[in-house]
């Protein structure tokens, strides 16, 4: 296994919740506790919510983006940063909405689900996506999201909410490089959200050899060429030695 990764030309890394978990940030369900422990995250992650009570919706994210400021990167975080420059063309993909990554030290990391620290227009005035610096908009900051600067709409975290699409160009990046990949490295991820679970299929379709690292049993293991069965943050760290 080792020697099949020191040799990757195109080595493609996907990661999902655990890696953040480890890190002390909530699964997106395991953070509706204390206040939000009588709100249902599944109702509140939508289009329809956020027009019912927007200012629910927005101060449920304020919550969720201070948790994750809270956390720090974490061993695995660094080794896959380490990794990138043993391996420049390494294409990293999250399904993760925090900045974990880039804080460990990613470049050009791929967000599937999006960014819980950006914001956009609701209503996408200026194309899809608007993006919307809040940080220079001037608003009651208890009395829900700013309006957007272009059309006066609301403002929304720039994530993907249920029944939404994901963000076309993010897609279609990670399903390129998912087919061009000579290894994948799976890492922290249940392998039953779509359709970032398809992308380890896609790749092993394309003959590269898929090591996941996870505690558990997951829906990638029976696809998987190795299995490497505990946390990120103990097994990358040796992965990244024995290269």
């Amino acid at each position: 296994m080792a020697d099949g990764l020191r040799a990757s030309q195109r080595l493609t890394v996907l990661t999902g919740a655990g890696i953040s978990q480890e890190s002390g940030v909530p699964t997106f369900r395991d953070a509706a506790d204390g206040l939000w422990a009588q709100y249902d995250p599944m109702q509140l992650a939508t289009r329809d919510a956020f027009q019912r009570n927007p200012r629910l919706v927005w101060d449920w994210y304020e919550y969720r983006r201070g948790l994750v400021g809270q956390s720090q990167p974490n061993p695995g975080h660094l080794a896959l940063a380490a990794l990138q420059q043993h391996f420049p063309a390494l294409c990293l993909i999250t399904q993760n909405v925090d900045d974990l990554h880039e804080r460990a030290g990613s470049t050009g990391v791929i967000h599937l689900h999006g960014n819980i620290a950006a914001n956009k227009c609701f209503n996408n005035c200026q194309g899809t996506p608007t993006p919307v610096d809040t940080a220079v908009l001037s608003w009651q900051a208890d009395a829900g999201p700013p309006a957007c600067p272009y059309c006066g709409g609301p403002v929304r975290p720039d994530v993907v909410w249920f029944g939404e699409m994901l963000p076309a160009a993010a897609l279609e990046a990670a399903n390129d490089a998912s087919v061009r990949a000579d290894v994948m490295l799976v890492v922290g991820t249940s392998g039953v959200v779509t359709p970032a679970a398809t992308l380890p299929l896609i790749a092993k379709r394309g003959g590269a050899l898929v090591i996941e690292v996870n505690p558990v049993r997951s829906a990638i293991t029976p696809v998987a060429d190795v299995w490497l069965a505990g946390p990120s943050g103990e097994v990358l760290p040796r992965l990244l030695e024995a290269l």
